[in-house]
């Protein structure tokens, strides 16, 4: 039984990089949700700190996850338009808990 893969990634923007992150971040959206495994990709920010993003992602499997990070989009968007950006970046990969 194939289980979905989610990610939950916490970003903290240093300080004046808080537009540059926001834009890449938004360039993700359509592209990412375009993905044949991608089955949920949202980006929230804190309406009290503009530094601080959440993304919430969910794919079909492990196996979708990691052609969304050999994707074009993500070395221009991420690797390359956030990353270099941010001060903090916390990621938690998950996997739904099934019943026994």
């Amino acid at each position: 039984m194939a289980m979905s893969y989610v990610v939950i990634a916490r970003y903290r923007a240093q300080p004046g990089s808080e537009k540059q992150v926001g834009e890449s971040l938004r360039n993700m959206l359509a592209p990412t949700r375009a993905e044949s495994g991608n089955l949920r990709y949202d980006v929230y920010r804190d309406p009290q700190d503009e530094a601080a993003f959440v993304l919430c992602e969910e794919y079909t499997d492990q196996a979708a996850f990691e052609a969304h990070l050999a994707s074009d989009h993500f070395e221009q968007w991420l690797r390359q338009g956030t990353l270099p950006f941010l001060a903090e970046r916390h990621r938690h990969d998950l996997v739904p808990l099934e019943a026994s």
